[in-house]
């Protein structure tokens, strides 16, 4: 029988700009690629974090949650800290 699912660690998005340090400020995520042919669900978490659009881009305050579900998404967007 074959085998139908292999575990690759290695697998993922080449490069991905890492996160900036967790704090209370506040995070700007642009989409900075389509969810067309991605899973439905990462279509939900990226109307889940408000952006509705390619190339869309909203302020949300930072939280464990919202980091959660940016690394979900983290080889279509693009977060930056934003000074107030």
């Amino acid at each position: 029988m074959p085998r139908t699912f292999v575990w690759h660690p290695g697998k993922g998005p080449k490069k991905v700009r890492s996160l900036p340090p967790a704090g209370d400020g506040m995070l700007r995520i642009t989409q900075v690629k389509s969810a067309i042919g991605h899973s439905w669900r990462m279509r939900q978490t990226l109307q889940a974090l408000g952006l509705r659009h390619h190339q869309a881009s909203v302020v949300q305050k930072d939280s464990p949650a919202l980091r959660g579900a940016i690394d979900k998404v983290r080889h279509l967007v693009e977060v930056t800290s934003v000074e107030e």
